[in-house]
């Protein structure tokens, strides 16, 4: 199972999300699981944000050996799943991959469809996203140019947000 997880710059939310669902999927022993990111307007080559890279590291994951890159139809293609930290950022990623439509979920609408309409592989997910209610998933706020509490915060949310995720990963 492929995870892309997709943001702006591909230095925040997307790494911060890469590199949690990576050390989760460790601790829950998820057969082949591999984790990967991109932004829709990423800086190519940049590292972590060095905030984020703290969220990270706090939160017991690996920020080393970061570099940011371009979303592109093909690496968006590749995912068995793609999570968008926003509505924006699903939209772009169905912009330059229609295909991926029933595999394209924000990281909180994917976590709902999980925790709350029980879910339980990623055909689920797309079948069961009518029956969500409008409003009850949030997008993930970009912390860049904001303190390190938000940046805390922000990886926090995305922490909470991926276990039943990655559960739903292991079943499928």
């Amino acid at each position: 199972m492929h995870i892309l997880f997709v943001c702006t710059g591909n230095i925040c939310r997307s790494p911060m999300a890469e590199r949690l669902a990576f050390v989760l999927g460790s601790q829950l022993r998820i057969a082949a699981l591999t984790t990967s990111s991109a932004g829709i307007r990423a800086v190519i080559g940049n590292p972590i944000h060095p905030e984020a890279a703290r969220v990270v590291e706090h939160l017991g994951g690996d920020p080393s050996d970061f570099a940011a890159r371009q979303l592109t139809p093909r690496i968006a293609g590749d995912a068995d799943l793609v999570i968008a930290m926003t509505r924006a950022h699903r939209d772009s990623v169905l912009g330059l991959a229609p295909r991926q439509l029933h595999k394209t979920f924000t990281l909180s609408e994917a976590s709902l469809l999980v925790s709350e309409r029980k879910a339980k592989n990623v055909a689920d997910l797309a079948a069961l996203r009518p029956h969500l209610a409008s409003g009850a998933a949030r997008d993930i706020p970009d912390p860049i140019g904001q303190d390190s509490e938000f940046f805390a915060r922000v990886g926090t949310q995305i922490a909470e947000l991926l276990p039943p995720i990655l559960t739903l990963c292991k079943r499928d």
